[in-house]
Protein backbone atom coordinates (compact mmCIF):
# COMPACT_ATOMS: atom_id res chain seq x y z
CA UNK A 1 0.00 0.00 0.00
CA UNK A 2 1.23 3.32 -0.58
CA UNK A 3 1.81 5.12 2.14
CA UNK A 4 -0.16 8.78 3.09
CA UNK A 5 1.70 12.20 2.21
CA UNK A 6 2.98 13.97 5.08
CA UNK A 7 2.69 17.65 5.00
CA UNK A 8 4.55 19.62 7.14
CA UNK A 9 2.78 22.17 9.35
CA UNK A 10 4.29 25.45 7.17
CA UNK A 11 2.43 23.42 4.18
CA UNK A 12 -0.46 22.97 6.04
CA UNK A 13 -0.90 26.35 7.21
CA UNK A 14 -0.68 27.33 3.50
CA UNK A 15 -2.94 25.08 2.08
CA UNK A 16 -5.39 26.23 4.85
CA UNK A 17 -4.97 29.90 4.30
CA UNK A 18 -4.99 29.37 0.55
CA UNK A 19 -8.35 27.82 0.80
CA UNK A 20 -10.10 30.48 2.94
CA UNK A 21 -8.38 33.31 0.22
CA UNK A 22 -10.41 30.85 -2.38
CA UNK A 23 -13.83 31.05 -0.25
CA UNK A 24 -13.56 34.34 0.43
CA UNK A 25 -12.65 35.82 -3.27
CA UNK A 26 -15.89 33.77 -4.75
CA UNK A 27 -18.23 34.84 -1.59
CA UNK A 28 -17.02 38.78 -2.71
CA UNK A 29 -17.83 37.53 -6.30
CA UNK A 30 -21.02 36.95 -5.85
CA UNK A 31 -21.64 40.00 -3.60
CA UNK A 32 -20.18 42.11 -6.26
CA UNK A 33 -21.84 40.08 -8.82
CA UNK A 34 -25.87 40.35 -6.71
CA UNK A 35 -25.13 44.27 -5.98
CA UNK A 36 -24.54 44.45 -9.97
CA UNK A 37 -27.86 42.97 -11.00
CA UNK A 38 -29.05 45.35 -8.31
CA UNK A 39 -27.50 48.23 -10.02
CA UNK A 40 -28.50 47.32 -13.30
CA UNK A 41 -32.45 46.69 -12.39
CA UNK A 42 -32.23 50.39 -10.76
CA UNK A 43 -30.53 51.89 -13.43
CA UNK A 44 -32.68 50.22 -16.69
CA UNK A 45 -34.43 53.88 -17.21
CA UNK A 46 -31.58 56.35 -16.55
CA UNK A 47 -30.34 57.82 -19.42
CA UNK A 48 -27.24 57.21 -21.03
CA UNK A 49 -25.10 60.16 -19.34
CA UNK A 50 -26.05 58.84 -16.10
CA UNK A 51 -24.45 55.39 -16.99
CA UNK A 52 -21.45 57.06 -17.97
CA UNK A 53 -20.94 58.93 -15.29
CA UNK A 54 -21.30 55.64 -12.93
CA UNK A 55 -18.87 53.91 -15.22
CA UNK A 56 -16.27 56.05 -13.85
CA UNK A 57 -17.08 56.84 -10.60
CA UNK A 58 -16.76 52.74 -10.59
CA UNK A 59 -13.56 52.20 -11.84
CA UNK A 60 -12.43 55.32 -9.15
CA UNK A 61 -13.78 52.98 -6.46
CA UNK A 62 -11.47 50.38 -8.31
CA UNK A 63 -8.64 52.86 -8.34
CA UNK A 64 -9.47 53.53 -4.04
CA UNK A 65 -9.16 50.09 -2.96
CA UNK A 66 -5.56 50.36 -3.97
CA UNK A 67 -5.35 52.92 -1.33
CA UNK A 68 -7.95 51.40 1.36
CA UNK A 69 -6.30 48.31 1.95
CA UNK A 70 -3.25 50.27 3.48
CA UNK A 71 -6.21 51.56 6.41
CA UNK A 72 -8.69 48.54 6.25
CA UNK A 73 -9.89 45.68 4.58
CA UNK A 74 -13.63 46.36 5.68
CA UNK A 75 -13.17 49.47 3.53
CA UNK A 76 -11.66 47.96 0.71
CA UNK A 77 -14.42 45.53 0.66
CA UNK A 78 -16.95 48.42 0.94
CA UNK A 79 -15.77 49.98 -1.87
CA UNK A 80 -15.96 46.65 -4.33
CA UNK A 81 -19.81 46.50 -3.43
CA UNK A 82 -20.10 49.99 -4.41
CA UNK A 83 -18.00 49.33 -7.36
CA UNK A 84 -20.35 46.27 -8.63
CA UNK A 85 -23.53 48.64 -7.88
CA UNK A 86 -22.35 51.34 -9.97
CA UNK A 87 -21.13 49.23 -13.11
CA UNK A 88 -24.58 47.52 -13.02
CA UNK A 89 -25.72 51.14 -13.33
CA UNK A 90 -23.52 52.02 -16.52
CA UNK A 91 -24.23 48.71 -17.99
CA UNK A 92 -27.82 48.81 -17.43
CA UNK A 93 -28.92 50.88 -20.39
CA UNK A 94 -27.47 48.42 -22.50
CA UNK A 95 -28.58 45.79 -20.82
CA UNK A 96 -32.77 47.28 -20.97
CA UNK A 97 -31.53 47.21 -24.99
CA UNK A 98 -31.19 43.62 -25.35
CA UNK A 99 -33.93 42.99 -23.18
CA UNK A 100 -36.21 44.80 -25.54
CA UNK A 101 -34.97 43.74 -28.64
CA UNK A 102 -33.76 40.28 -27.96
CA UNK A 103 -34.29 39.37 -24.58
CA UNK A 104 -32.98 35.29 -25.48
CA UNK A 105 -29.06 36.53 -26.31
CA UNK A 106 -29.22 37.74 -22.57
CA UNK A 107 -30.06 34.30 -21.13
CA UNK A 108 -27.77 32.66 -24.05
CA UNK A 109 -24.73 35.22 -22.94
CA UNK A 110 -25.43 34.56 -19.35
CA UNK A 111 -25.34 30.58 -20.07
CA UNK A 112 -22.10 30.63 -22.58
CA UNK A 113 -20.62 32.84 -19.62
CA UNK A 114 -21.04 30.38 -17.10
CA UNK A 115 -19.27 27.59 -19.30
CA UNK A 116 -16.69 29.86 -20.62
CA UNK A 117 -15.76 30.97 -17.01
CA UNK A 118 -15.86 27.28 -15.41
CA UNK A 119 -13.98 25.66 -17.99
CA UNK A 120 -10.98 28.78 -17.79
CA UNK A 121 -11.43 29.39 -14.62
CA UNK A 122 -10.62 25.41 -13.35
CA UNK A 123 -8.26 25.06 -16.27
CA UNK A 124 -6.26 28.14 -14.42
CA UNK A 125 -7.07 26.74 -10.94
CA UNK A 126 -5.46 23.50 -12.01
CA UNK A 127 -2.32 24.21 -13.85
CA UNK A 128 0.83 23.98 -12.57
CA UNK A 129 2.68 25.53 -14.99
CA UNK A 130 4.15 29.43 -14.64
CA UNK A 131 1.66 31.60 -16.27
CA UNK A 132 3.69 34.67 -15.56
CA UNK A 133 4.39 34.85 -19.42
CA UNK A 134 0.57 34.96 -20.47
CA UNK A 135 -0.26 37.56 -18.14
CA UNK A 136 2.03 39.72 -19.57
CA UNK A 137 0.82 38.73 -23.37
CA UNK A 138 -2.54 39.36 -22.08
CA UNK A 139 -2.17 42.30 -20.56
CA UNK A 140 -0.28 44.16 -24.04
CA UNK A 141 -3.25 42.47 -25.72
CA UNK A 142 -5.65 44.18 -23.94
CA UNK A 143 -4.32 47.05 -24.39
CA UNK A 144 -4.51 46.13 -28.19
CA UNK A 145 -8.06 45.66 -28.04
CA UNK A 146 -8.78 48.51 -26.79
CA UNK A 147 -6.79 50.69 -29.50
CA UNK A 148 -8.75 48.11 -31.92
CA UNK A 149 -12.31 49.20 -30.02
CA UNK A 150 -11.68 52.96 -30.31
CA UNK A 151 -10.50 52.28 -33.94
CA UNK A 152 -13.81 50.93 -34.59
CA UNK A 153 -15.87 54.11 -33.50
CA UNK A 154 -13.93 56.04 -36.54
CA UNK A 155 -13.54 53.34 -39.31
CA UNK A 156 -16.26 51.14 -40.46
CA UNK A 157 -14.73 47.46 -40.65
CA UNK A 158 -16.87 44.60 -42.30
CA UNK A 159 -17.64 42.17 -39.07
CA UNK A 160 -15.74 44.72 -37.16
CA UNK A 161 -18.30 44.13 -33.79
CA UNK A 162 -18.00 40.29 -34.66
CA UNK A 163 -14.05 40.38 -34.98
CA UNK A 164 -13.84 42.78 -31.77
CA UNK A 165 -16.16 40.15 -29.50
CA UNK A 166 -14.10 37.06 -30.79
CA UNK A 167 -10.82 38.84 -30.26
CA UNK A 168 -11.99 39.95 -26.69
CA UNK A 169 -13.02 36.63 -25.60
CA UNK A 170 -9.43 35.24 -26.98
CA UNK A 171 -7.84 37.77 -24.90
CA UNK A 172 -10.12 37.53 -21.71
CA UNK A 173 -9.87 33.56 -21.41
CA UNK A 174 -5.96 34.07 -21.02
CA UNK A 175 -7.12 36.37 -18.16
CA UNK A 176 -9.43 34.11 -17.00
CA UNK A 177 -6.67 31.25 -16.59
CA UNK A 178 -4.16 33.83 -15.21
CA UNK A 179 -6.92 35.44 -12.37
CA UNK A 180 -7.25 32.06 -11.32
CA UNK A 181 -4.13 30.28 -11.07
CA UNK A 182 -2.95 33.80 -8.85
CA UNK A 183 -5.99 32.81 -7.07
CA UNK A 184 -5.06 28.93 -6.52
CA UNK A 185 -1.42 30.46 -5.58
CA UNK A 186 -2.71 33.30 -3.02
CA UNK A 187 -2.53 32.94 0.62
CA UNK A 188 -2.77 36.78 1.27
CA UNK A 189 -6.51 36.94 2.86
CA UNK A 190 -5.90 40.71 2.51
CA UNK A 191 -5.81 39.89 -1.76
CA UNK A 192 -9.19 38.53 -1.60
CA UNK A 193 -10.88 41.76 -2.48
CA UNK A 194 -8.89 42.35 -5.53
CA UNK A 195 -8.70 38.92 -6.92
CA UNK A 196 -12.72 39.28 -6.77
CA UNK A 197 -12.29 42.46 -8.82
CA UNK A 198 -10.19 40.92 -11.58
CA UNK A 199 -12.80 37.88 -11.75
CA UNK A 200 -15.51 39.87 -11.54
CA UNK A 201 -14.42 41.91 -14.52
CA UNK A 202 -13.47 38.86 -16.12
CA UNK A 203 -17.19 37.70 -15.95
CA UNK A 204 -18.10 41.43 -17.06
CA UNK A 205 -16.30 41.30 -20.37
CA UNK A 206 -17.40 37.81 -21.35
CA UNK A 207 -21.11 38.37 -21.16
CA UNK A 208 -21.06 41.60 -22.97
CA UNK A 209 -18.81 39.99 -25.57
CA UNK A 210 -21.29 36.96 -25.53
CA UNK A 211 -24.21 39.38 -25.96
CA UNK A 212 -22.88 41.15 -28.92
CA UNK A 213 -22.35 37.76 -30.57
CA UNK A 214 -25.58 35.72 -30.17
CA UNK A 215 -27.27 39.36 -30.53
CA UNK A 216 -25.82 40.14 -33.88
CA UNK A 217 -26.55 36.83 -35.96
CA UNK A 218 -29.47 38.11 -37.42
CA UNK A 219 -27.85 41.05 -38.41
CA UNK A 220 -24.92 38.90 -40.62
Amino acid sequence: MDEPIAYQPDELAARDRSRTVFAQTMGYVAGTAALFALGAYLGRDVAGGVGLVAFFAAFACLIGMRFAVRRSVRLTVGLLGVFGLLIGLAVAPTLAYYASVDPAALWEAGGATALFIAGFGAAGYATRRDLTVLARIGFWALLALIVFGVVLIFVQIPYGALIYSILGLLVFAGLTVVDFQRLRRSTDVDSAPFLAASIFLDVLNVFLFFLQIFSGRDNA
